[in-house]
């Protein structure tokens, strides 16, 4: 089967094909069980292959082309999330708006969490799984967008300083600008869904306030969006004592890594420990990641397959 797909801004077709056409070459390979052949062609992409596999092609070209029309920057995760959503096409993938850029899932889990983050049933939810997978940089995207269209008054964002082999003692500073390092992936993801600007407008007004787990000791977190980062670094009473920071007309998302845990040895975590005893609360919601969802290099998720295989293999 051969079919002819055209942009409907033919300005995008380069950017649709990718430099040296690796778009094309990527989407090729994820449909290769549909021996799919992609060519750029008379101002558009031809499409050659098994039927199911050029009618998939159509749909992620397109939906990648709607990812480029936003951002000409989207690049490889843009389309391999455009893929994803073809292949499930049944499942509704929600759209962060308001927001520097539009934010699309780009796989069915990421969907899945965007759905528990955005709708009111769950005011506490669990995203864990590797890094990579954007379970940190969704939750602050999702709380920026719920700060923009005003749900919320406040987007407090913590996560433990906890020394992963380095010594906070010996670094420059106050306690803040110590901890500084580790809250710059969050000042990363502010930027990039508010702009710099409008990030820090934000956070000198307190409006958006990132701080480590020890400031949120004694608070309580009315209207605001909560994000506990990096949780698995969190110890039990730690962890107890943030979801018991939750206020009125609040919500609260808890990341981490089970694997990637750097507490000293025989220091239980207090994210383990939370999702085994709140696993089937009414009100709490859960997505687990693998190595399928992340959308960094793609051999990042080689990598994580890697380990954890070799991790099978110990407790055998």
């Amino acid at each position: 089967m051969t079919r002819l797909w055209q942009p409907n801004d033919p300005s995008l077709l380069a950017y649709v094909c990718g430099p040296n056409h690796m778009h094309l070459l990527l989407l090729e390979e994820a449909l290769s069980a549909g021996q799919l052949s992609a060519e750029s062609q008379g101002g558009g992409i031809s499409l050659s292959g098994s039927a199911e596999a050029v009618s998939l092609a159509q749909v992620a070209l397109s939906a990648f082309e709607s990812a480029l029309a936003h951002n000409v920057e989207a690049g490889v995760g843009a389309l391999e999330g455009a893929i994803e959503q073809a292949r499930a096409p049944a499942q509704h993938f929600v759209t962060l708006t308001g927001l520097k850029v539009p934010i699309r899932p780009q796989t069915p889990r990421q969907a899945n969490y965007l759905n528990l983050l955005t709708e009111q049933r769950h005011d506490l939810v669990f995203g864990v799984g590797p890094a990579g997978t954007g379970k940190t940089f969704l939750a602050v995207a999702a709380g920026a967008a719920a700060l923009r269209n005003k749900e919320v008054s406040r987007l407090v964002i913590t996560r433990p300083a906890v020394e992963a082999g380095e010594n906070l003692g010996f670094l420059p500073g106050d306690l803040e600008e110590k901890v500084e390092p580790y809250l710059r992936p969050i000042w990363d993801a502010l930027n990039e869904t508010l702009g710099a600007d409008q990030a820090l407008r934000l956070r000198e007004k307190q409006i958006i306030e990132v701080a480590p787990l020890a400031f949120m000791r004694g608070r309580t977190l009315k209207q605001a969006f909560v994000i506990m980062d990096e949780a698995q670094n969190a110890t039990v009473a730690q962890m107890k004592m943030v979801l018991t920071r939750l206020g009125r007309d609040s919500r609260m998302v808890v990341t981490g890594d089970p694997g990637q845990v750097d507490l000293p040895a025989g220091q239980p975590s207090g994210l383990a420990h939370a999702l085994r005893i709140l696993d089937g609360v009414a009100g709490i919601g859960k997505t687990v990641f693998t190595a399928d969802d992340v959308r960094r290099h793609a051999l990042v998720s080689r990598i994580i397959r890697a380990y954890d295989a070799d991790a099978g293999r110990d407790k055998s």
